[in-house]
């Protein structure tokens, strides 16, 4: 009754039974099966070893009959083969499950991490989420894999072994059996301390993973700034601190070990000793043979009470993981598709009717009452000061966020109504950050294609984006791989690739965030007229700092904190705005160096 009533505290803390991870006992169902099957066949089959080895003991105190003895061992080989063999079988199915389990649990976080919003990642750090990826998602696979294993091999060997030592000895195995069930309770108190340890520990972890990944993406700004030995230090603390943790779970996890080594030694003795006289007095009936098996069985018992120890180990890890991997996957989605989805050949016109937004965590507007028109084929520029919500209107142009219905319309249709992978790939983007992969050029340039592409597709776009000369001087010129988030070059080479890769795309309607900022006023004049050749029929929009930038645009949206103030050709801004005016006027004395 009380293994009954441990077994079922055990079942009810497995968290495979949560509900983003008990699908998978059906996925892979017929591997378990399988598995466990040929498991529990081998703790039967392996039994028969002890019995065998005691009776050859027996034969060789009485009669000597060779024979027999040759037989008995001739069995145990068999046996030792089938066992090897069944586990090479339950090793590639248990274990292979839990492989194929955690491939498609991180496919599924990755999955979710791509739909999730920006206002999402603006709350996290990448040490956190790098965390789930590794040391929570490896945690998560053990309990599918030697979790499993542990917990079925100590109840079915366990109990094949307590069967044979009742049969042997009644008693003796009464006695021996209340240590061993102690082990269980005081496994349920220590369990929940473990817990709690490894939880504090994976925080500590994410941490120290954070700043690291931090400090290395901002290895210039720390050498320019010769900051290195104080971020060593900081590094040093929080790794301590790792480290302080790591010990604190791993004391109470041997701690936890050692008791059950402790009683497993003093059962051992008793055995022994009592097992020892009952032979020599014959007051039980065992012969040394005998004494042999329920030694033998015995020590396969402490097996069964290991797993469960180690079972408690894993489950312990795999509970607090499995709840963080629980809250991102329960992390909503609110940017996406509606339910009734107007699926339309979009050409690139943009209005927008009265547009109020603020961001999520936001407590004011960062757009107020923004309307304009932006029709198929112009070039238009949006110009502001820094904060002057520019950059806003690229996430909502983009569906970033959502908007308010009614607001913000693509072709005359309501961009909440839209899909988002419809409106998204009307667009060719080319952000303020300038983000390129650690790949070649050509991977980068040509990241909006599919797989089909040409060669010559990526070279005339770099042609237009004005960096084609700069590539050919590479070393590996296209093949070349650039370093982490495009380290290894220039600023302004960066830009040019990334406007490259936008205009690969082709789209309908070409934004650029701020994309020549880190180019000379030639390179970014010869990019223009590229783009006013061949955009004619294609809706193109700048946001810019820059005057020069825009002036030759066919029109000028003006914006200052959240606003609209002015519209109109550069010439004529000149005359009505007194905003563009001083602008102009503030430009103009930065050139002059004044």
């Amino acid at each position: 009754m009380k293994l009954l009533k441990s077994v079922r505290m055990i079942r009810g803390n497995i968290m495979l039974l949560m509900r983003h991870f008990k699908k998978y006992y059906i996925d892979y169902l017929l591997s378990y099966i399988i598995g466990i099957s040929v498991l529990i066949f081998i703790d039967y089959l392996q039994l028969y070893i002890p019995q065998y080895v005691g009776e050859i003991i027996d034969v060789l105190e009485g009669n000597q009959n060779f024979e027999i003895v040759f037989n008995l061992i001739t069995s145990i080989v068999l046996i030792a083969l089938v066992v090897t063999a069944g586990r090479f079988i339950w090793r590639y199915t248990i274990f292979g499950a839990s492989r194929n389990i955690q491939f498609d649990l991180m496919n599924k976080m990755f999955r979710h991490s791509t739909a999730l919003q920006q206002d999402f990642y603006s709350k996290q750090k990448v040490g956190a989420m790098m965390a789930l990826y590794t040391n929570d998602l490896e945690a998560v696979r053990k309990i599918y894999g030697p979790g499993i294993l542990l917990i079925f091999d100590a109840i079915t060997l366990g109990s094949f072994a307590l069967f044979r030592m009742f049969s042997l000895n009644s008693n003796l195995t009464l006695f021996v059996i209340f240590p061993l069930m102690l082990l269980s309770f005081v496994s349920y108190f220590i369990i929940k301390k473990m817990r709690k340890r490894f939880k504090i520990r994976q925080k500590s972890f994410e941490e120290l993973s954070d700043f690291t990944q931090e400090n290395f993406s901002g290895l210039s700004v720390i050498k320019a700034f010769v900051k290195e030995i104080s971020q060593s230090s900081f590094f040093r603390k929080k790794s301590e601190k790792l480290y302080s943790k790591t010990i604190s779970y791993v004391k109470i996890n041997i701690f936890f070990e050692i008791i059950i080594r402790l009683i497993e030694n003093i059962i051992i003795m008793f055995v022994i000793i009592y097992g020892s006289i009952n032979v020599i007095s014959f007051s039980d009936g065992l012969t040394p043979g005998e004494l042999a098996q329920y030694l033998a069985y015995f020590f396969t018992l402490l097996w069964p009470t290991f797993a469960l120890a180690r079972f408690f180990s894993i489950q312990s890890q795999a509970k607090a993981s499995a709840v963080r991997i629980s809250e991102f996957l329960d992390s909503a989605v609110t940017v996406k598709d509606p339910e009734n989805i107007v699926i339309k050949n979009l050409s690139g016109n943009i209005e927008l009717k009265n547009l109020s937004f603020k961001y999520p965590d936001g407590d004011k507007n960062v757009l107020d009452n923004v309307s304009f028109k932006i029709n198929k084929g112009e070039m238009v520029g949006i110009l502001g000061k820094t904060g002057s919500g520019k950059s806003s209107l690229v996430d909502l142009f983009l569906r970033t966020y959502n908007v308010n219905e009614k607001q913000l319309f693509i072709d005359g249709i309501d961009i909440m109504e839209l899909s988002i992978k419809n409106v998204r790939n009307l667009m060719g983007y080319v952000p303020q950050d300038n983000f390129l992969f650690s790949e070649t050029v050509s991977y980068n340039i040509a990241f909006g294609l599919d797989k089909n592409y040409s060669d010559q597709k990526v070279i005339d776009s770099s042609k237009l984006a004005d960096v084609h000369d700069n590539i050919i001087n590479f070393k590996e010129k296209y093949d070349t791989v650039l370093g982490e988030r495009g380290v290894t070059i220039s600023g302004g080479q960066k830009q040019r690739i990334s406007i490259a890769r936008a205009l690969a795309k082709d789209p309908e309607i070409l934004i650029l965030d701020d994309s020549v900022s880190s180019v000379d006023t030639k390179t970014e004049e010869a990019i223009i007229n590229n783009l006013q050749k061949i955009r004619k029929n294609r809706t193109t929009i700048f946001i810019a700092h820059r005057i020069s930038t825009v002036k030759n645009m066919d029109r000028i949206i003006l914006m200052d904190k959240g606003k609209v103030v002015a519209m109109d050709k550069h010439e004529n801004l000149l005359k009505s705005s007194e905003l563009y005016r001083e602008m102009v006027k503030k430009q103009k004395l930065e050139e002059m160096n004044i």
